[in-house]
């Protein structure tokens, strides 16, 4: 026994590698990192990291973890931006296990494609893939996809995406695993397919496919939107979509990881064909505004997407997630998911070794792009420098003409107040594409900024807002005590939900949990709920009601202890 770590004696790591082999049992702080580290946040040590490659071994597994009392942290992708998806620095009562899903990824269309069925570790690329063949689409298209996000991480965490008419990613069908107030593991097959009713016999059946049409529920009604689209478009004085909203929590759906969910069934849409993308730039938040209201209320089907970005963050994203646009634009996703995770892999490498940080691959990245001409379309350019406020508006096909019109006559009526400026242009394929890689981008800009400066800099101060809908003054002017104590701010988001993601980075010396604090005041103020999309994770304190969702889901605090600063210990201790 001498020289072996604790982790290695112990009989839960033991009884993990009888069931799923020494390869697919982590134990070594090395090994273990790139799953216990956020994306943006968290972090901590874990007994293991378990990879099973079944349903039916991610049972066995979890069992162990019940008998041994550990606590169990589900995790897919591990590219949420809260920290949720590993552990914080949270005083633990018991050691944690992570099991990574991404193993377990088959995807079954079922019901003609109308629906799907995702296992475990199944993302939204792969699901996009197997859909596009047959002239359909997942419920998010566009965003953090890209790198790789799972479908079942969406719905535990609400993810809303850019989807006007879609809103955020839900189902009431869905089989996991909990575990009862006895402190017995079940499985809940909610599913709506027979497939028996022993565990085991269920998982493995559900692995395989195996079942015939007349196991399977009906599909709902084959349309282009959900019931948010008459949501979204009531312009009253609450959010339209935030993680604590009981519309949008049952089960799996809003678990946040309080669950270990075995799969999901979520429903498919007919693919848009023909969709045209607006650009539209203005000076004013105000007509903006105006232009959101204007289209909510008019007869117009709804937009498929509205995305804002401002003039900070169409510069960040010029300067800071040139890497981004040029590997997806023309290597594609599924290259830049490798990209993503080479780059995470090379800084864990780099910041062991002496004289090097833990951001060296950022580094070389940002220098290797930015010796690349100028990527953005021409007309892009020519609006940032006219105006400040960006919005990208898609329509579908037969929506082009009559959005044009009303833009027209929008414009028209706006030019005759000295306040008024906009203007939009239609984008071609290439200037299409290009606008929204460049939103997306956005998204990393300021962390990459971050890793790059921080010598300079305290932390990263980061919100995911649901604004009002009747909210007026959208744009957050902060006062100067609190600017002056920022390096930059970075707004954008999916403008129609009056969702916002706000992105600050901290100068040295500055506070930052103190500042974040000072802003969280002013954004709940006015009538905002924070987090919109992002979910609690290690970062925002969860409301009463959401935290009597999450003991409901799990009486022993078994499942992802801590997240929304709840109580990590034992029973809610």
């Amino acid at each position: 026994m001498l020289g072996r770590s604790r982790q290695e004696t112990s009989p839960a790591v033991s009884a993990f590698i009888d069931i799923m082999g020494r390869r697919h049992v982590l134990t070594s702080k090395r090994a273990t990192e790139p799953y216990a580290k956020g994306n943006r946040f968290g972090g901590g040590s874990v007994l293991a990291v378990l990879k099973p490659g079944s349903l039916v071994d991610m049972w066995r597994a979890l069992q162990v973890c019940v008998d041994h009392d550990l606590i169990v942290i589900p995790q897919s992708a591990n590219t949420g931006l809260t920290g949720g998806s590993g552990p914080g620095a949270q005083d633990y009562d018991r050691e944690i296990v992570i099991i990574s899903t991404l193993r377990i990824n088959g995807i079954h269309l079922i019901n003609d494609a109308r629906e799907a069925v995702c296992l475990a570790g199944s993302t939204l690329y792969e699901l996009d893939e197997a859909l596009a063949p047959l002239g359909r689409e997942p419920h998010s298209v566009i965003g953090s996809s890209s790198i790789g996000a799972s479908v079942v991480g969406g719905i535990a965490n609400n993810s809303g995406g850019s989807q006007v008419r879609k809103g955020p990613a839900f189902t009431k069908h869905a089989i996991f695993a909990r575990v009862t107030e006895a402190g017995r593991l079940e499985l809940v097959n909610h599913l709506g397919v027979e497939l028996g009713e022993d565990p085991a016999h269920i998982l493995d059946k559900l692995q395989r496919g195996d079942w015939s049409p007349a196991d399977v529920s009906p599909p709902p009604e084959d349309t282009m939107e959900t019931e948010y689209g008459e949501h979204v478009r009531e312009i009253v004085d609450s959010p339209a979509r935030y993680n604590a909203n009981p519309k949008f929590l049952y089960e799996a759906s809003g678990s946040a990881g309080k669950l270990m969910v075995f799969a999901v069934r979520t429903r498919t849409f007919p693919k848009e064909t023909g969709a045209t993308t607006f650009y539209v730039g203005t000076n004013s938040p105000a007509e903006l505004e105006g232009l959101r209201r204007a289209i909510l209320t008019s007869d117009m089907p709804l937009p498929i997407s509205g995305e804002y970005m401002g003039r900070p963050s169409f510069d960040l994203a010029e300067k800071y997630g040139k890497d981004t646009f040029v590997s997806i634009k023309h290597a594609g996703s599924r290259e830049q998911i490798k990209l993503f995770a080479l780059k995470n892999w090379a800084n864990g490498v780099f910041a062991k070794m002496p004289f090097f940080g833990e951001t060296v691959a950022d580094t070389i990245a940002q220098r290797a792009f930015g010796l690349l001409p100028q990527q953005l379309p021409k007309r892009m350019l020519e609006f940032r420098d006219r105006f400040e406020h960006h919005l990208l508006l898609v329509v579908s096909g037969e929506e082009k003409e009559r959005m044009g019109a009303f833009l027209d006559e929008f414009f028209a009526e706006a030019g005759r107040g000295p306040e008024h400026d906009g203007d939009y242009f239609v984008c071609d394929a290439d200037e299409a594409q290009s606008a929204m890689l460049h939103r997306f981008g956005a998204a990393s800009a300021a962390t990459r900024y971050f890793n790059l400066n921080r010598e300079d800099s305290s932390a990263m101060i980061t919100f995911d807002v649901a604004l009002r809908r009747d909210e007026d003054d959208w744009l957050e002017v902060l006062p100067d005590e609190i600017a002056e104590q920022l390096h930059i701010s970075s707004y954008y988001g999916h403008f129609f939900c009056h969702v916002l993601h706000q992105d600050h980075v901290a100068k040295k010396g500055v506070d930052p949990v103190a500042l974040k604090q000072q802003m969280m005041e002013l954004l709940e103020a006015r009538g905002a709920a924070v987090p919109a999309e992002h979910n609690y994770g290690r970062l925002y304190h969860v409301p009463p009601e959401m935290e009597a969702h999450f003991k409901e889901l799990d009486p022993c605090n078994v499942f992802n202890p801590g997240v929304g600063e709840t109580s990590p210990r034992k029973n809610w201790a």
